[in-house]
């Protein structure tokens, strides 16, 4: 007798099997294997793979929601300045997605499938408002906090795609490797990959400096007219 299934079992089994496979080898057959139904039966919950990752997507953020818009553990709730705030929840992004194998890449590029990202977006919204960003500026200030870090978690994923994994280098990063071959004619761009593919916490943390500061600079409450 075949089990019955629903959507959420589906989500739950495609996020756990993501970490063993990976984006690429995530199909709906491997998921309907693993669940003991046969692949058509998920065609009542999802149309497309792309359904089937707007959802993943979405329980990914419902997830991470929470430690987002707290922030780090045992920081304050709300910052104490509204570039924590920022840096906090960056941080926390990254963490969780992080935690999944090509979260980044599953995360990007998905529509979130109900209302779970307003309540959090308001919350934000309202940290940065307080401290003295008009709508506009508070919006634009996250969007590019928010797709800086995304992005970097795309790249960080591919040299380092294992979960929890940071010793485990995609060989194709190999850094030593990389100097041997762009050494002789292109000096300059071989040195430049420790910064880019070395200790990426230290870059990403660098990277949130910068962010913060062209908010300062061009949006936040002090910036020149």
């Amino acid at each position: 007798m075949v089990s019955r299934i629903d959507r959420k079992q589906v989500v739950d089994t495609a996020l756990r099997l993501l970490n063993e496979v990976g984006l690429d080898g995530l199909t709906l057959r491997r998921i309907a294997k693993e669940l003991n139904v046969q692949a058509p039966a998920l065609y009542w919950h999802f149309k497309n793979k792309q359904e089937l990752l707007d959802e993943m997507a979405t329980e990914m953020f419902r997830r991470m929601a929470g430690p987002v818009v707290a922030g780090e553990p045992g920081a304050d709730p709300y910052g104490s300045t509204w570039q924590e705030t920022v840096v906090s929840a960056c941080r926390a992004m990254r963490s969780e997605l992080l935690g999944y194998r090509d979260g980044g890449k599953v995360f990007s590029g998905t529509r979130m499938t109900d209302d779970s990202a307003a309540g959090p977006l308001d919350s934000l919204m309202v940290r940065l408002m307080d401290a003295g960003f008009p709508l506009r500026e508070a919006a634009r200030a996250w969007w590019t906090a928010y797709n800086y870090t995304v992005g970097l978690v795309i790249e960080e994923q591919s040299v380092h795609p294992v979960p929890g994994r940071p010793d485990a280098r995609d060989p194709a990063y190999d850094q030593a490797e990389r100097e041997r071959r762009l050494g002789p004619d292109y000096p300059l761009a071989a040195q430049v990959g420790a910064v880019l593919f070395g200790d990426i916490e230290q870059s990403f943390e660098a990277g949130l400096r910068i962010i913060v500061a062209g908010i300062e600079a061009t949006l936040g409450p002090d910036a020149a007219g």
